[in-house]
């Protein structure tokens, strides 16, 4: 089964508008292989698409981000929240039809009330200057801890909903 199995590709960038309208996280929704099905470009900070439109940056931060929190999402059956190694916080939720993974679906791009951004390391894997890193996060968004924990769970049952109408989750 694919995600387009479950909805049309309209579909999934209406769900990804609608979790970006309410939490202001980048949100799109994934295969299994950690390719973005749609081409919906929601960019919410000036650090993200910096980082993206360098190959290792792409790579090594968001796509291992990404594929990394997947795959633990996928083997503990639950939606898992934590930092890209940026140091921007991160939510997926595994999607399941009938016990099987067809993808995930993540949301990011805004900074844990307590997290900071490394620009160290940012600038290790992208050659970016952490001087350049430093002035693109000064007006980064922050989200609260139990805040991300209500995006998941709104998440969760947005998918829960959608999968119901095909399979069990």
């Amino acid at each position: 089964m694919e995600l387009t199995d479950l909805l049309p590709l309209e579909k999934w960038v209406e769900l990804e508008n609608e979790i970006h309208a309410r939490s202001g996280l980048e949100s799109n929704v994934f295969n299994t292989d950690g390719i973005q099905l749609t081409d919906n470009k929601i960019s919410i900070n000036r650090l993200c698409p910096v980082i993206k439109a360098t190959d290792k940056g792409q790579a090594f931060i968001c796509a291992a981000a990404h594929m990394n929190l997947a795959n633990q999402a996928r083997d503990e059956r639950k939606t898992v929240i934590e930092e890209c190694d940026a140091g921007l916080m991160k939510i997926v939720v595994p999607i399941f039809v009938d016990g099987e993974f067809i993808g995930a679906f993540g949301a990011c791009g805004l900074l844990l009330a307590d997290g900071e951004v490394d620009s160290f390391l940012v600038n290790k894997m992208t050659g970016i200057d952490e001087e350049k890193i430093e002035a693109l996060c000064e007006d980064l968004a922050v989200i609260e801890k139990n805040s991300a924990e209500e995006v998941a769970q709104f998440i969760w049952e947005k998918i829960e909903a959608i999968v119901s109408k095909e399979g069990k989750f």
